[in-house]
């Protein structure tokens, strides 16, 4: 029987939503985080005009793993670096940071919430890293933050593994489980039958759910818009779309849907023309591709994607039977 609790109209005004923009995130993984400053410092003031309620300035990449030379400082998100931009952050919209399992030294570089502009931090997990990703939002609770976690690739995971991942993280102290369609291969129908799951547990923890969607075959937003009529309420966008491969929701997409009448596209449609229209122009690739759909169909890593079009190669058909073929 359908769960009618949380679910919603296409005009409904629903307080609890709460929109995250990841553009300097996920888009970091477009151009290594070489962000300008100019351009980091007018999307938060862009972010803020614009209603969001959080803004993802990055990673907390170990530098122990990661070599600082090789990609900006959004890779590693000092809090130096971060209040560099937003002071003391006397806003109305949080500081968020990932913390990806396996990739970052959160002991070490995470301080405690006084210490630090940082309000919420965002776990990045497999399924089979749930436990490690456990210990972060513990020690992340403890230090004063807010916790969200990231459930990646959840596509390629089978329906017993993703009911376990559920019950053990509503079971911890974070605060929102996160449905993250990592290969852009999800359908809205595949959207709606899993909000439903994971709504279903959170509701019984007290836990909010959020959505992460990839564009691979054009449905991010259709697949958040989804999410949002089911009940789901921490949305996961990027201004124009940047974003690792083919991208994320839009912002200006999601912000002009949205009934909220907090929530204002002006800001943003000034600031793509500031600044991604100049990106774009420099040769940055992102956004809806060929080889993106093609992994996307198949439920694929969109990094032989990327490399196809690293390579300016143009051979779909051939690119097509390749990926086949390591099906």
């Amino acid at each position: 029987m359908e769960n009618t609790k949380n679910k919603r109209s296409l005009m409904s005004y629903a307080p609890d939503i709460k929109v995250v923009d990841c553009t300097l995130r996920d888009g970091g993984l477009v151009n290594d985080f070489f962000f300008t400053d100019e351009f980091v410092k007018d999307l938060y003031q862009a972010n803020i005009k614009a209603g969001v309620d959080y803004m993802e300035f990055g990673y907390k990449a170990s530098k122990d793993m990661f070599d600082v030379k090789k990609f900006g400082k959004w890779k590693f998100c000092d809090d130096k670096d971060i209040r560099a931009v937003v002071g003391d952050n006397k806003t109305d919209m949080k500081i968020a940071v990932m913390a990806d399992v396996g990739r970052c030294d959160f002991k070490r570089d995470i301080l405690p919430k006084k210490d630090s502009p940082v309000d919420l931090v965002r776990i990045a997990t497999y399924i089979n890293t749930i436990p490690a990703a456990i210990e972060i939002i513990e020690d992340c609770t403890k230090k004063g933050y807010e916790t969200t976690v990231n459930i990646m690739a959840i596509s390629k995971s089978n329906e017993l593994d993703i009911d376990a991942a559920l019950e053990l993280l509503c079971q911890s102290s974070v605060g929102t489980i996160y449905l993250v369609d990592s290969y852009g291969s999800l359908y809205p129908e595949q959207v709606r039958r899993l909000s439903e799951k994971y709504l279903e547990v959170a509701d019984k923890y007290g836990k909010k759910v959020g959505i992460h969607a990839h564009n691979n075959q054009q449905l991010a937003f259709a697949n958040t818009t989804e999410a949002v009529i089911k009940g789901v309420s921490y949305l996961d966008a990027t201004v124009s779309s940047l974003g690792r491969g083919c991208g994320n929701c839009p912002s200006e997409l999601l912000l002009g849907f949205l009934k909220n009448p907090k929530y204002n596209i002006n800001p943003i449609l000034r600031f793509i023309e500031k600044h991604i229209v100049p990106l774009r122009e420099s040769g940055l690739k992102w956004g809806y591709d060929v080889p993106y759909l093609l992994t996307g169909i198949l439920n694929q890593h969109p990094k032989s994607a990327i490399q196809f079009s690293k390579e300016d190669r143009k051979d779909y058909y051939e690119f097509y039977l390749e990926l086949l073929e390591s099906c």
